[in-house]
């Protein structure tokens, strides 16, 4: 699927993207483009927005958005192309799983588990309720409907970068860009998390589920409701990673 059928590019980059803060311009422009990768939200095989761009959304200077790609590119993360159609594109993954207990301790060993499962589940309950309780314009519905369909539909391999679209939608439509910004980073460290363990098709089936029940709950303005499914939701996902990684 193209990045135009799953929703415009800059749309899907603005939950992360946003001006940097004076004096840490090049710390805080390496943290966004490295969510951007880490979340999938330009897809392996796929370019970055051009460098004019990027530097403009994040209020850096060329010369310092060079230095961030040429760090990402040096961790093997991008490449550079030359050429009419060029520009800097990200690498596809490979299987973090596959990568041995060393990978799985270092991964393990870079976080606290439980601090971040908790972090994540405040975020994504607050939102959640947010979202449910103000309520949705007839677009943002349909954001998140879209949103909802595209991980129904996803192939099992791209299932997990379709799972993080939906939940940063939901963080983002919820009003609170501090909130969605903090959800953003959070997502990234439980995404390199799940990447250390496997798809399970009857996990997947039953967050789809769940997923339904979610929307459904938001769009009906049922905020204990969804509040409740996305405290389950989270749930879930925690006692995979729980069962797997402790």
């Amino acid at each position: 699927m193209s990045l135009d059928a799953e929703g415009g590019l800059e749309d899907r980059l603005t939950p992360v993207l946003r001006p940097v803060r004076a004096g840490n311009g090049f710390e805080e422009a390496l943290e966004q483009i490295l969510q951007v990768v880490r979340l999938g939200l330009v897809p392996g095989g796929e370019r970055l927005p051009a460098e004019r761009e990027l530097a403009e959304r994040l209020g850096i200077s060329r010369v310092t958005l060079r230095e961030v790609l040429k760090v990402l590119q040096d961790q093997g993360l991008v490449e550079s192309r030359r050429g009419r159609y060029g520009g800097t594109f990200v690498l596809p993954r490979g299987d973090a799983g596959a990568g041995g207990e060393d990978e799985l301790r270092r991964r393990i060993s870079a976080v606290d588990l439980e601090d971040v499962l908790r972090f994540r589940e405040v975020l994504e309950v607050g939102a959640t309720g947010l979202c449910a309780q103000h309520g949705l314009s007839a677009e943002q519905a349909d954001r998140l409907r879209d949103a909802l369909v595209r991980t129904q539909d996803a192939p099992l391999a791209d299932y997990r970068r379709r799972d993080t679209l939906l939940h940063l939608t939901l963080a983002e439509l919820c009003g609170s860009p501090t909130l969605t910004s903090q959800y953003a980073a959070v997502r990234a460290q439980v995404n390199d998390l799940l990447d250390c363990i496997p798809l399970l098709v009857r996990n997947l089936e039953h967050s789809q589920r769940q997923h339904a029940a979610l929307v459904d709950a938001v769009l009906d303005g049922d905020a204990d409701g969804a509040r409740e499914m996305m405290r389950e939701h989270c749930s879930g996902t925690a006692a995979l990673l729980r069962g797997f990684l402790a």
